[in-house]
């Protein structure tokens, strides 16, 4: 079975083949920049109190983690956006775990910084059957250590994509989270953690099963 890592690199190698080099140049420079920052160390892990959230779902429903952990424990997923092709993969490999993940007592919930029309867009168009909340202007993101502001020039390259993330983010077109998963216990205790600067790789979901697994 094909890894969703494995997955991610099949098309990220054959993606390199469409962007015109001087574009890629861009994408591959800022992306270095990033890695070699110091922003996943800022980043929440393993032993740290998950912080505390309450964020609009793409159904309009406000859903605050407290309320969440009421009921087990919590599989918490940051992603870029819907504009973002490696997040909708990473997020169709969870829906095809979701059943797992549901059975083992969590609740799955994804955040990102588009707006609740953009995240029910998602929903519908990859059939998500777990809450897609919308963290915008990325507080909650920014109280994980995950967020992070684009460089002008990539900025302006992902203008020209079409990306549009000032409408999708809600004014907030420059910041956005780092790819990064967290599986936080019923006591509100993040017990497993992924985070990563390279948006091209995510957490897989056998590791996440596991860190469910472990926590019994």
């Amino acid at each position: 079975m094909t890894t969703l890592n494995a997955e991610l690199r099949t098309f990220y190698e054959a993606r390199q083949q469409q962007i015109p080099a001087e574009i890629r140049q861009i994408m591959q420079r800022a992306s270095q920049e990033l890695a070699d920052s110091d922003q996943a160390d800022r980043a929440l892990t393993v032993g740290a109190q998950a912080p505390r959230f309450r964020l609009p779902s793409a159904a309009q429903q406000t859903l605050a983690l407290d309320d969440l952990l009421n009921d087990g424990p919590v599989v918490l997923t940051f992603y870029r956006g819907a504009w973002c092709p490696y997040c909708n993969i990473a997020l169709r490999s969870l829906q095809q775990h979701h059943e797992a993940i549901t059975t083992r007592g969590a609740r799955l919930v994804a955040v990102s910084p588009q707006i609740p029309d953009e995240s029910l867009t998602l929903t519908e168009k990859h059939d998500l059957a777990f809450d897609v909340l919308s963290d915008i202007g990325s507080d909650t993101a920014k109280q994980y250590g995950l967020t992070f502001d684009l460089p002008d020039d990539l900025a302006a390259v992902y203008d020209k994509l079409g990306f549009d993330l000032q409408r999708v983010n809600d004014g907030h077109p420059r910041t956005l989270p780092l790819p990064a998963t967290y599986v936080i216990d019923r006591a509100g205790t993040i017990r497993w953690a992924f985070v990563s600067t390279d948006y091209t790789t995510r957490a897989e979901p056998a590791d996440i099963l596991a860190a469910l697994d472990a926590l019994n």
